[in-house]
């Protein structure tokens, strides 16, 4: 049996590398790409693969958030996210959002394809680098602190919203890509600035960088 694959990383080098090593196995077929998190949703939509390797850090829309909507709208693919941060954040983040691996660049390999098996198979798989003990107990407790994370008040639009403006794009710019009026953006931008209790764009950048909405190069 074929797995199908699609990859998503905005940088054509890294997406290169990777369909290379994982067409090496006779089983697997990449057999679509996508440069940032927007598209990986269109492409998984129109391919409809078993299996996502997203890139965590994309622009127009993060892959944790692309993972949120690909576990929501097609939970028959099975999303790999791929970093290069071992930040614990992150990989709680992922899981909530819905992936089923977390796999560290700087080991990506063996580990890649050991983790595309995984899921495939219908197991979890994390990067040997991550420690394994916090798993379990992150899935049967909330601690207080992820349920009074600053995040969990904005809906998914606002959250969208906020990434778009901490990239230094314009309402119009926003408004465009999102298809809304630049108004509706205005009105997005002021409420979600208000919830967070930010008084500046150097805030909301900020608070973006130290919540992985963003991630500094």
């Amino acid at each position: 049996m074929t797995i199908t694959i699609v990859l998503a990383d905005d940088h054509g080098i890294v997406r290169a590398g990777l369909r290379l090593l994982l067409e090496s196995q006779p089983d697997f077929k990449v057999v679509g790409e996508a440069t940032n998190g927007r598209e990986a949703l269109q492409v998984v939509a129109k391919l409809r693969p078993q299996v996502a390797v997203v890139d965590i850090a994309m622009p127009e829309q993060n892959g944790i958030e692309a993972t949120r909507q690909l576990s929501a709208e097609y939970p028959e693919t099975q999303v790999i996210i791929l970093s290069m941060y071992a930040n614990l954040e992150y990989v709680q983040r992922a899981l909530r959002a819905g992936a089923r691996g977390y796999v560290l660049k700087e080991s990506a390999g063996d580990e890649l394809i050991e983790a595309v098996r995984a899921v495939h198979a219908g197991r979890r798989h994390l990067g040997l680098k991550i420690v394994d003990e916090f798993i379990d107990d992150y899935l049967a407790q909330r601690t207080s602190a992820e349920k009074d994370s600053p995040l969990e008040q904005l809906s998914p639009r606002e959250r969208e919203v906020l990434q778009l403006v901490a990239e230094g794009n314009s309402s119009a710019q926003i408004a465009e890509r999102l298809f809304l009026s630049s108004k509706t953006v205005d009105t997005y931008r002021s409420r979600l600035m208000q919830k967070l209790e930010l008084d500046d764009l150097p805030q909301l950048v900020l608070f973006a960088l130290r919540h992985g909405i963003i991630v500094a190069e």
